[in-house]
């Protein structure tokens, strides 16, 4: 599984156009091949910081999605303020369970 965890770092004009593009990206990458999970989410205590967290099958399915009509209007969307500061990091990973046995009771709802 690829990882992806990324982080934009806005302004509230950058944030009202983002959060426009968003909308479309997040529909359609989730319909994509490959695509087990693609969010963006902004930080409770400062909402000029969005991540955006993507879980993908394989690197390949990754690579097909960068190219994806969706993604490359997105990019073009937010492109037309100031670009977000913008971090990301790719990681492959193996699912493991909780460390330590189960979720807390607290939070499995």
């Amino acid at each position: 599984m690829i990882v992806v965890n990324a982080k934009m770092e806005t302004n509230e004009e950058n944030f009202r156009v983002i959060k426009k593009a968003v909308e479309k990206v997040e529909i359609e990458t989730r319909k994509e091949k490959g695509c087990i999970d693609y969010a963006f989410s902004v930080e409770l205590h400062n909402d000029n910081n969005i991540r955006i967290t993507e879980l993908w099958e394989d690197v390949q399915s990754l690579k097909d999605h960068l190219k994806t009509d969706h993604i490359l209007n997105f990019l073009k969307e937010i492109s037309e303020t100031t670009p977000p500061k913008t971090e990301a990091y790719f990681f492959e990973a193996t699912e493991i369970p909780y460390p330590d046995g189960e979720l807390p009771k607290e939070v499995q709802g």
